[in-house]
Formats: structure tokens, C-alpha cells, sequence
């Protein structure tokens, strides 16, 4: 995995690919890395969502390959990575499902370290207990689900409380196994994990406003554990706007720094700030010997490679080169 972190795209390969003209250029400028040859079968002119597209299976064929030669407990711990592409694959599929898509477009549209055999069965499922009992209890799912069973019906509130109480169980569940493993692991991944149930805290307190969820249905669905746990969850529990989620959090360090970035710049969204905190904890996963967390990090800094790849690709072909400097650098 940490060969795999030397072909992350450096600052000389980014400033390259950003004077580019077309997207043209852009690929001849990719395959002078090491993504390789990986766009040599499609023919001009090339689409965004096609770089997209070949440079996510690029990183599925990579984790593919890391996970075949892995043994217990890695192989349990990379299992638990594809977890979270599984419940965003199944929220995908249910929403879609709700909107009368077509299912094989909604397939399409899954991500391919989330798919899984019965997952086109989600279709005809109209009840959360029927998603339960018809497809996900012989998945992996199966454990974080059962508390998402009610007889209620498929709308867009409840797809989204099923979606966060999902996460809310999976990452818990990740939270203990890396707790369990101790040593570095447990290190690493416990800030990396904390991060991320702080993140899914926050968002889904400023989602809830201006909603029919309760402050009590909102809390819990707030992860049990974090650098907010627990008397800044406390706090966003009673918030009731934007400033009083940045009131909760502005006792922690870190956080403090976000809202303060985002409050100052009008160009970078709390998302932004959030994927520039995440950049920063996965790189320092390198910087210590035998554990784990590189192989989570590295899944996570080449997604977001992807999407500073896609935007600077954007940039190109609608003309905003004055924009196409504001991705995320990694290395």
C-alpha cells in the first residue's frame, strides 16, 4: 500500500495537468503517471464522467488486488472499508427506486467496491422492514440494519434517517474492531474514525433544520463516540441554526479552525473544509510503521485525487481556468 502512495499525483503533476487546453491534454498528461495507460480505448472528444468513471475502477482494481492477497484481520478491515460504499449503494438504489429510475441506470450508478449480489433486488421494496427481511439479511449490512426496521413507508425523511443510522452503526462497529486491534491501528484509525462521526454529527444536525425530525429523533442518529463526544454532542443536540452548530464546536481546536475558514472565504464551502481536514489526517497515517490506517488512507486520498482530477477537468472544459486551482492538494 505504500508503493501504491508513491503514485499519488504530486504537485509537479497537478501544475501540469492545470495548463492544460483540453481534456485531450489532460490524458496525455495522466499517462505520463501513474495512471498509466488507463484512458487508451476512449476516443475524443472525452467527458468528464469518463476520467471519472476509468479512474475510480483504476482504485477498485488496486484495492482489489491488495485485499486478494490479504489475510485475517486485514481482510476483515478492508471489508469494513467497502461497508460505507454498500449503505451509500443501497440509499442510492432505495431513492431512486422511490423517483421511478430505471434500475439498470441506478447499477450504473453504484459504486463498484459497494455492489453486491442482491442489490438490484432493492427494487421492490416499499417498506424498510421488507428491505430487511427480502434482501439485506444475508449481507454484511445485516447487523447495522435491523435497527433501521420499522413498518414505515419508503419516503425521503425516512431514506435519510435509515441512511444515517446505518453509518451510525457501521461506524461504531469499525470504531471497536480498530479499538480492539490496539497498537498503532487503534491509534491512527481512532482520530481518522473519531473525524469522521464528528463530520456525520454536524451534517446531519445543519441537514435537520428546517425539518419535520425532532431534536430528540436528530440525536440518535449522532454517533456515541468522537472528539465531540460527549458534551459537544450535547450541545449540537439543543442547536437550532448554523451559528449555534458552530457555537457547539468552537471549544475544539480543530473544528474552531473549519468554521472559522469557512465564516472568512466565500468560496470554500464547510464541505471543502471538512475534505481538507480528512486530506491532512490521512497523510499523517503514512508517517507511522506497522498498522492499518494507510490502507484506509489511501482509499481516501485517492478518492479525493478523483475529484480534484474531475474538477480541474471541469475547469478545462467549461472555460473557468481562474477557478481551477481550488482543489485539494495531497502530497
Amino acid at each position: 500500500c505504500r508503493g501504491f502512495r508513491s503514485g499519488l499525483l504530486n504537485t509537479t503533476d497537478y501544475s501540469n495537468i492545470c495548463q492544460c487546453d483540453c481534456l485531450d491534454d489532460v490524458k496525455q498528461q495522466l499517462a505520463c503517471t501513474d495512471y498509466g495507460d488507463f484512458l487508451s480505448n476512449e476516443h475524443p472528444p472525452i467527458a468528464t464522467t469518463t476520467i471519472a468513471e476509468k479512474s475510480t475502477d483504476k482504485l477498485v482494481q488496486e484495492f482489489n488486488w491488495v485485499r486478494s492477497q490479504s489475510t485475517a484481520p486485514l481482510t476483515k478491515f478492508l471489508d469494513y472499508i467497502r461497508y460505507s460504499y454498500m449503505i451509500d449503494n443501497v440509499i442510492l438504489v432505495i431513492t431512486g427506486t422511490m423517483h421511478d429510475r430505471d434500475p439498470h441506470e441506478l447499477l450504473e450508478k453504484c459504486h463498484p467496491l459497494g455492489l453486491f449480489d442482491s442489490l438490484a433486488s432493492l427494487c421492490a421494496a416499499t417498506k424498510t422492514s421488507e428491505l430487511f427481511q427480502l434482501v439485506l439479511v444475508d449481507t454484511p449490512l445485516a447487523p447495522y440494519f435491523s435497527e433501521a426496521v420499522t413498518d414505515a413507508d419508503l419516503d425521503e425523511l425516512n431514506i435519510e434517517i435509515i441512511r444515517n443510522t446505518l453509518y451510525k452503526a457501521y461506524l461504531e462497529d469499525f470504531y471497536k474492531f480498530c479499538t480492539a486491534m490496539g497498537g498503532a491501528t487503534a491509534e491512527v484509525m481512532g482520530d481518522i474514525l473519531k473525524f469522521e462521526a464528528d463530520r456525520r454529527a454536524i451534517n446531519i444536525t445543519i441537514n435537520s433544520f428546517g425539518t419535520d425530525l425532532t431534536k430528540d429523533d436528530r440525536a440518535k442518529l449522532l454517533p456515541s463516540f468522537g472528539f465531540l463526544y460527549p458534551e459537544g454532542l450535547t450541545r449540537l443536540e439543543q442547536a437550532e441554526d448554523f451559528q449555534g452548530v458552530r457555537d457547539a464546536c468552537e471549544c475544539y481546536g480543530p473544528y474552531r479552525n473549519i468554521f472559522a475558514d469557512v465564516g472568512y472565504s466565500s468560496e470554500k464551502s464547510l464541505e471543502d473544509a471538512f475534505f481538507e481536514f480528512e486530506v491532512a489526517q490521512n497523510r499523517l497515517a503514512f508517517e507511522q510503521q506497522f498498522h492499518y490506517g494507510v490502507f484506509y488512507a489511501f482509499v481516501k486520498l485517492k478518492e479525493q485525487e478523483i475529484r480534484n482530477i474531475v474538477w480541474i477537468a471541469e475547469c478545462i472544459q467549461q472555460d473557468q481556468k481562474s477557478r481551477i486551482n481550488q482543489y485539494i492538494p495531497i502530497f
